[in-house]
């Protein structure tokens, strides 16, 4: 007998077979997705049951040489992470497909060289089979690990050095902020400025390329305050600059929602009314859109749809299946409110 306080022995398939009264090889089949007749399926979901088996997954990954796990990898400080909804949104549409297939999604933040220096080894180690990657850089150390190892990847947004055929899932980021910021201008602004975050990626230079597009030859560069992370803060601090250059200014377009929020901040710490003085815009379309006072005229991203876009381009890969090699864009609809 068994003593109380040692753990207990894992069922294994010999003993389902031998509770079930079937063969070893027909419990295999029958947890392998193979054919067994109803009456020996039922008896081995009856002895399962009652013995608790659970299946051995990192023998079965041992004899597969898979790990039926998925990274997704975000390159951003962790902090952002937390901060950020549509990170988190991206993360929860690539993880209902990947639950669905069976995959376990593993977290990734890089956040340092440190961090990347141990990912590159985690990946090398073959610890999962695929990979989504979000807010790669240009020349980002991560994007060349990924194609030298080969390693089945969908990218979100289009790093400027993505190598050709790589799939990405992304948005027409230019359009989209040309789109919004020509509607501001139709409000009647004519001091309009822009909080451009993270233009060392694809997304920040091109939301800051479509603003300017749709300013023309109105655009003025003093206009335009550079921060570096699509965070609160920076919303903050690119308001501050944007007064500071030019107390006349009578519209903003923000880079991300949580940016606008922060310009907002300062616009009332600053006795400015939104839209009355100022209007405000933004981008994403996020929870803070609507947390904001007043509402935020932004571009819907559809985060969870992105995120589930790349899931599933990275299964096919997986499964040996084509991809689009010229990449998968979304719709961003205009979203307009009170801001602005």
């Amino acid at each position: 007998m068994q003593d109380q306080g040692s753990p207990s022995k894992r069922a294994t398939a010999h003993d389902i077979a031998t509770a079930a009264g079937v063969s070893r090889g027909t419990v295999s089949r029958a947890l392998n997705g193979g054919y067994v007749s109803a009456a020996a399926r039922a008896a081995i979901a009856a002895a399962i049951a009652d013995l608790g088996y659970a299946p051995n997954t990192a023998a079965r990954s041992l004899v597969m040489q898979r790990s039926q796990a998925v990274g997704f990898l975000v390159l951003e400080p962790h902090t952002l992470l937390l901060e950020d909804p549509n990170i988190g949104a991206i993360m929860l549409g690539a993880n209902a497909v990947l639950s669905a297939a069976d995959y376990q999604m593993v977290n990734l933040v890089v956040d340092s060289a440190k961090d990347t220096e141990r990912i590159t080894k985690y990946l090398g180690g073959r610890f999962v089979d695929g990979a989504i990657i979000v807010s790669a850089r240009a020349d980002d150390p991560i994007t060349r690990v990924v194609a030298e190892l080969a390693l089945p990847a969908t990218f979100v947004g289009h790093p400027p050095n993505l190598q050709q055929g790589v799939p990405f899932v992304g948005i027409d980021n230019v359009g989209s902020a040309r789109a919004i910021t020509e509607r501001l201008v139709a409000t009647g602004r004519q001091r309009i400025g822009m909080i451009a975050a993270a233009v060392d990626r694809d997304s920040g230079t091109d939301r800051l390329t479509g603003f300017q597009q749709a300013l023309a030859d109105r655009f003025d560069p003093r206009l335009v305050a550079q921060v570096p992370f699509y965070d609160y803060t920076s919303g903050m601090e690119g308001m501050r600059t944007l007064l500071e250059r030019d107390p006349r200014i009578d519209g903003v377009f923000a880079a991300s929602d949580v940016v606008a929020a922060g310009a907002l901040q300062v616009l009332r710490e600053a006795g400015r009314a939104v839209p009355a003085d100022v209007g405000v815009v933004g981008f994403d379309d996020s929870p803070w859109a609507l947390r904001t006072t007043p509402p935020l005229s932004t571009v819907h991203q559809p985060a969870k749809d992105i995120g589930a876009r790349a899931a599933e381009l990275v299964l096919r890969q997986l499964k040996g299946q084509q991809v689009e090699a010229t990449g998968v864009f979304l719709p961003t609809p205009v979203v307009w409110r009170a801001s602005a």
